[in-house]
């Protein structure tokens, strides 16, 4: 059975997002958005905690060292509850909102990236526009070591990973 995804059939979607729990739907998007982003040669780490004490859904990190930010929103009430997600602005080159495949997209704002997922697979809806301004080196630095000190810290048994750097 082909994906809804991918058959352009979404009001065949087989399960309703009020029929799943919210955790069910974040992980089953969190799922989806990190095997498309391993096909765009990306590493992922889900459940990062960033300098300014806040934990990022999704941070990928790219050939090059780029950075992308996705943040996970399962409803529409979680998306209107969150007055966070600005905050992550500042620790990436690339933010996106993933959402489930029926989300309504009107919501998300215009000036972020947009994916579309369920645990199979995702989509890019909406490529997020370059930043106003950079990184600092010394930020992206801190990022960078704090992402392979996490993941590393993760392979490590008996390690809780959860390694902050300011």
């Amino acid at each position: 059975m082909q994906s809804p995804l991918s058959s352009g059939l979404l009001f065949l979607y087989p399960v309703a997002m009020n029929e799943r729990n919210r955790p069910q739907i974040t992980s089953e998007v969190t799922e989806g958005v990190c095997r498309l982003l391993y096909h765009h040669r990306m590493a992922c780490l889900t459940e990062l905690r960033l300098g300014n004490g806040r934990r990022l859904d999704v941070l990928a990190l790219g050939e090059k060292g780029d950075l992308w930010a996705v943040e996970v929103k399962s409803s529409v009430e979680d998306f209107r509850v969150d007055q966070k997600w600005e905050s992550y602005l500042d620790y990436c080159d690339r933010f996106f909102f993933a959402v489930p495949m029926e989300f309504p997209r009107d919501l998300i704002p215009v000036d972020v990236g947009l994916i579309v997922a369920d645990r199979f697979e995702a989509a890019i809806v909406r490529a997020a526009p370059e930043p106003d301004r950079k990184l600092s080196a010394a930020r992206r630095k801190k990022l960078l070591i704090s992402f392979g000190r996490t993941a590393a810290g993760r392979m490590t048994p008996g390690a809780d990973g959860d390694i902050v750097i300011p």
